[in-house]
């Protein structure tokens, strides 16, 4: 389901009243492949609930160039939450989540392995919570990129 800033606040409040772990990842997400799935599933299983942060349309072209992105962020964010491990989606126009991140304070921060967790945009807040942060090794040869180059687009 895709939230808001305002209404995600209130969820993890009420989750987290309810004893619920949160883990907390974020990208774009552009082309959705098995490596996403597979890193989301992964992500999943580290929590009760799993927040995705999505960089928004702008976020993307910022950090990836004017091409960037192919689906615009309402259908990224449609497809995230139809999938099976994300429990929330919440879009952030930031060049990083670090302000949605000092919201939401989860548990767990998870990134893939491309990552370290020096790296993760967060890792502070969240350590100095008492909580972790989990590099998630990449599926090999997955990549967004490697779609766009192998479509020519």
């Amino acid at each position: 389901m895709l939230f808001s800033w305002k209404n995600i606040a209130v969820v993890v409040k009420k989750q987290k009243a309810l004893g619920k772990s949160i883990c907390f990842t974020n990208g774009c997400f552009d082309i959705i492949h098995s490596g996403h799935v597979t890193y989301l599933i992964k992500a999943k299983r580290l929590a009760d609930i799993l927040i995705v942060g999505l960089n928004s349309d702008d976020s993307v072209r910022r950090l990836k160039g004017e091409k960037r992105p192919i689906n615009d962020q309402d259908d990224r964010a449609i497809v995230l939450s139809a999938l099976k491990p994300v429990d929330y989606v919440v879009i952030f126009d930031q060049d990083t989540p670090y302000d949605l991140v000092k919201l939401i304070k989860p548990d767990i921060i998870a990134k893939g392995g491309d990552y370290t967790p020096e790296s993760i945009v967060g890792a502070d807040l969240v350590l100095d919570n008492g909580g972790q942060v989990i590099v998630i090794p990449l599926v090999e040869g997955k990549s967004t990129s490697n779609i766009i180059e192998k479509a020519g687009l």
